[in-house]
């Protein structure tokens, strides 16, 4: 049996796959990784599917032993790793040797990056996913973040590992963005024309209480033009909230399922990726899209990480 042991945690790591879609209805949302192209890309790169549990690390990354070695690559962003103190590449698959230890530090880049592990992290399924639910305390390890000491199972895999690396052209494709497309929202006919001037010519910068649940942001503040309360409804990933004050909030992997504030627009998929590397103080801006264009944007997304072109040997 091979096994991962976590010498030092880090500031937040939680053990995340592509989320359980379809329980909205029992209240329960899709959590999984903020950053799923980065997760995705990482286990193509150790000889995984796409969807194989792994590590989150957010903003400050921990220190992991490999007590019998591992095919690793980490993806997203940059935490200066090193393997037994030499440097080590991102979006690189490498080889740790039974006893090495992986160390990251504090992010260089965005918010978050994936330690991909050839096998996966192997913890009990809830609900169909491997995900970590922070606000059920269910999923991952013990439905919580990883703490000094923490021992975990790397699953068995026959399948032979290619040493490879991501290409320039898709990196550079797959940059995550600070202008974000969004399209209209459910409720944006309750925001007069002034209003939703004002949102999109405005910069707005994530705020320090942002987390899994929903990102906020400081700025200009934008009122509805409609006095009345709305009746609670179903909310979906990307949506921007405006509550009583006015100002925004991007609604999150773990977001509540249902909400009773009006949405302005939504974040289109092909940036959903892009908000999961979101730091506190980063300053963003929304752009509009027609619905036409938010899906010719995904199926370009998704054409270009189904080609093997990705990857160089």
């Amino acid at each position: 049996m091979r096994v991962v042991e976590v010498l030092e945690p880090g500031l937040f790591t939680t053990v995340q796959d592509l989320g359980r879609e379809g329980f909205g209805p029992m209240g329960v949302s899709p959590s999984g990784a903020a950053d799923p192209i980065s997760l995705r890309l990482g286990n193509r790169l150790v000889g995984n599917t796409e969807g194989t549990a792994a590590f989150e690390m957010t903003l400050l990354g921990g220190s992991f032993l490999f007590l019998e070695g591992a095919v690793l690559a980490l993806a997203g962003s940059d935490f200066g790793a090193t393997l037994d103190g030499k440097s080590v590449e991102i979006w690189t698959a490498f080889e740790a040797k039974a006893g090495q230890v992986l160390r990251m530090g504090p992010t260089r880049s965005g918010a978050r990056c994936y330690l991909c592990v050839r096998g996966g992290i192997e913890v009990k399924p809830f609900l169909g996913s491997a995900s970590t639910h922070l606000l059920s305390g269910l999923g991952g390890h013990e439905g919580r973040a990883l703490r000094k000491r923490d021992v975990l199972r790397i699953g068995e895999t026959s399948r032979v590992p290619r040493k490879r690396r991501l290409s320039v052209r898709a990196l550079a494709n797959l940059q995550p963005r600070k202008v974000l497309r969004v399209t209209p929202g459910p409720q944006s006919d309750w925001f007069q024309e002034s209003a939703q001037k004002i949102f999109y010519e405005s910069t707005y910068r994530v705020a320090e209480e942002s987390n899994r649940m929903g990102i906020r942001l400081q700025g200009a503040a934008i009122s509805t033009a409609s006095s009345g309360e709305m009746i609670s409804e179903g909310v979906s990933l990307g949506a921007v909230q405006v509550p009583e004050g006015g100002l925004p909030i991007i609604l999150f992997v773990e977001q509540q399922t249902t909400g009773g504030y009006p949405k302005i627009t939504n974040v289109i998929s092909a940036d959903f990726h892009s908000l999961g590397q979101l730091r506190p103080r980063d300053e963003i801006r929304f752009e509009r899209v027609e619905w036409e264009t938010a899906r010719a944007l995904l199926v370009e997304q998704e054409k270009l990480l189904a080609s093997e072109d990705l990857f160089l040997e």
